[in-house]
């Protein structure tokens, strides 16, 4: 996790959580000059557009006093979704069972894009098998994990 990353994570999950919600995760795109801020949240009965309109506005007004973001920048708030993004091992664990899309920063095994069954993780790694093969990609080597939703 960036610097930057960890600076939002640190002032705006305990917004989050006071409101009731639980910080999923956030994500920090960085667009030349017009950035994008996306916090994701959760909680136990489901998110609602009114649930992230109330997080929106607290968070606002803390990034409007702490400015930790340079530049301009849109803030969303989201639902992580059906497929929902993953951030953390607790949450890589939770999921073990499920189908997975995960994209490294840089290739393993010469590869960066691994879709497959995630098995769960060991120690700070993340197991994926992919076709008969299972991989342990380290967690801080992914960029983007993705469940892949099951309609059945």
């Amino acid at each position: 996790m960036s610097s930057k990353l960890e600076q939002l994570q640190a002032l705006l999950a305990p917004v989050v959580e006071a409101l009731g919600y639980q910080c999923w995760g956030i994500e920090f795109i960085s667009q030349g000059r017009h950035s994008l801020l996306r916090v994701y949240i959760d909680h136990v009965d489901g998110i609602l557009i009114d649930d992230c309109e109330k997080v929106s506005r607290q968070i606002s007004a803390v990034l409007d006093v702490e400015d930790p973001v340079s530049g301009e920048y849109t803030l969303e708030v989201s639902s992580p979704g059906m497929d929902r993004p993953l951030f953390t091992l607790k949450q890589f664990a939770a999921h073990a069972g499920e189908q997975v899309k995960i994209r490294l920063r840089a290739p393993y095994e010469g590869r960066r894009n691994f879709q497959g069954l995630l098995r769960g993780v060991e120690e700070q790694d993340v197991v994926v098998q992919v076709d008969q093969h299972e991989y342990l990609l380290p967690v801080d080597s992914i960029d983007k994990a993705n469940i892949i939703p099951r309609f059945d």
